[in-house]
């Protein structure tokens, strides 16, 4: 299964609010900040980390993405 974070940069636009001051408001490295543009997998401390700063839940920020065989 892929990973996608596009939820997550739509969120970023409704709530006015840039990759940076999510990455600063959520206590995350820039190198984790460069995984999630990539949509590369990172942990659920990570990802719980962005929810609590936003306010939102899983499924707000990510989803999974089946491979085609």
């Amino acid at each position: 299964m892929a990973v996608s974070y596009n939820k997550l940069w739509k969120l970023l636009i409704d709530k006015k609010m840039s990759k940076a001051e999510m990455r600063r408001a959520a206590g995350i490295s820039p190198n984790t900040l460069t995984k999630l543009n990539r949509d590369e997998e990172v942990t659920m401390t990570i990802i719980n980390k962005i929810c609590t700063a936003l306010q939102v839940d899983i499924g707000d920020v990510m989803e999974f993405i089946p491979e085609e065989e």
